[in-house]
């Protein structure tokens, strides 16, 4: 996947990408798609807006999608119709948005998006109508509600894999942008300046990392050229729209090369400081970590198995976390209270730049919070530890950190045998821990530290 970005890369020569005034116009004996192909309630739209006097069109993913069979997960139509006129044809529509107003016309459990044709922002701003459109200093999209007709819309998305509308009644694809040619190519291309595209909406950029490693394409060189200058502007994006974008990044079962390249094209930091620190300050460690848990949770999509990502959180974060917990128990702090303190910490900061929601920031915290309990087994507290519902999280933890690297004294063999043993040799196990903890063969005893009070009861005692 680098590879192939860097030879995208090679070239430094830069121009835009070219836009036609009329498209290539597909007929079904020059392509592979088929109506049939395509979610019957999604073509049932677009043959009513069209029955109703509007133009209409499959657009965007589903059209890309299907030209590469791979089975799209959703289906957008893109028509001339304004919201409003699209809810009054269909009883079953909702107008949702601000930012960016679109339909949602809902069939059972199946939703389709139906986006009215957009055109360009004026780029005077004294034309610009602040309840239609507007930007900030930089030149990102705050409202965008500017409509227009079918080749403003195609010139106003992002890629050229993106810019083709699909027409399941005459069976036509219209290609504005060459985006069936990128695609035979294998070759991600932003439509227009990229630099000023990128402005419009940094999230572009962290699109363009998903699609290629999703789709397997190389990025065009002038596409990839400003990312690295560009990168910081994400932090100007709500957090709450990034936390749905990192999802998208690495719940789409290519996490473990989405990372790569978020890291080559210096995006890993606006989204991650603290783990980007770690990652500097310890790489080898970091990075197999990190990777390590990707290609779980990619081999895991690829299964059919459920991922959560509260554990996908808690390992691109634990990198940063060991520190700050030394540096507390360095001040005096117990090993459980510096574990919490330095995680709440660390979240905190992280939610300044991801939203996280507090459903899966508790189990992160209970995921590391069973790090600094699994060593305590004595007596009845490997049963309690086993019988919690975060065991399997933090027992699974584990064993991340110690592929990884992290030395445990064997402490994942230990949980591994112990959860395969019968309670008589469970509590072989234990007994053979404590003998090992008296003849001196195990893990030294924590210090405990005195406390004041104790300190006075013995001098009050000495000086009896």
């Amino acid at each position: 996947m680098l590879k192939k970005l860097f030879q995208s890369l090679r070239s430094p020569k830069r121009r835009t990408q070219q836009l036609r005034s009329t498209p290539e116009v597909l007929n079904s004996s020059q392509h592979s798609l088929q109506r049939a192909q395509f979610s019957r309630y999604a073509v049932n739209i677009v043959e009513r807006l069209q029955n109703a006097g509007y133009q209409a069109y499959l657009v965007g993913g589903c059209v890309r999608d299907m030209l590469l069979n791979i089975t799209p997960k959703d289906f957008d139509v893109a028509t001339s119709a304004t919201p409003e006129q699209v809810r009054a044809e269909f009883r079953n529509a909702r107008i949702i948005g601000r930012r960016f107003k679109l339909v949602h016309i809902h069939f059972g459990r199946e939703i389709i998006e139906v986006a009215t044709f957009r055109a360009n922002h004026p780029q005077n701003d004294e034309e610009e109508d602040s309840n239609q459109s507007s930007r900030n200093e930089s030149g990102r999209i705050l409202r965008d509600n500017v409509y227009g007709t079918l080749e403003e819309d195609a010139q106003r998305r992002d890629f050229t894999i993106n810019a083709l509308y699909y027409d399941p009644v005459s069976e036509r694809i219209l290609d504005y942008a060459n985006g069936v040619h990128d695609i035979r190519n294998r070759l991600l291309r932003l439509i227009g300046d990229p630099q000023q595209r990128y402005q419009e909406d940094p999230v572009r950029m962290l699109r363009a990392v998903r699609f290629a490693a999703k789709l397997n394409f190389g990025i065009e060189k002038h596409t990839a050229a400003p990312i690295r200058e560009l990168a910081p502007m994400l932090r100007e994006i709500p957090s709450a729209r990034l936390f749905e974008e990192v999802l998208k990044l690495f719940l789409s079962g290519n996490a473990s090369d989405t990372f790569e390249m978020l890291v080559d094209l210096e995006l890993f930091d606006p989204l991650f400081p603290a783990s980007a620190e770690a990652l500097e300050h310890n790489p080898t460690y970091t990075h197999t970590l990190i990777s390590e848990a990707l290609r779980n949770t990619d081999l895991r999509i690829k299964q059919g198995k459920p991922v959560t990502p509260a554990f996908l959180f808690a390992a691109l974060l634990w990198p940063a976390l060991p520190a700050r917990v030394e540096y507390l128990q360095d001040r005096g702090m117990p090993a459980i209270p510096a574990m919490q303190e330095a995680a709440h910490e660390l979240i905190a900061e992280q939610c300044q730049r991801i939203a996280i929601p507090k459903r899966f920031t508790m189990p992160i915290r209970e995921i590391w919070d069973m790090q600094e309990r699994l060593p305590r087994r004595s007596g009845k507290r490997a049963d309690m530890l086993l019988d919690n519902p975060r065991f399997r999280a933090g027992y699974d933890f584990l064993l991340l950190r110690e592929s990884a690297g992290e030395e445990t004294n064997g402490l994942g063999k230990w949980w591994t045998d112990y959860q395969d043993a019968n309670d008589s040799g469970r509590r072989d196990m234990i007994r053979d821990l404590s003998n090992a903890k008296e003849d001196g063969t195990g893990p030294a005893p924590r210090k405990r530290r005195r406390t004041s009070g104790a300190k006075r009861k013995r001098s009050a005692a000495a000086d009896e």
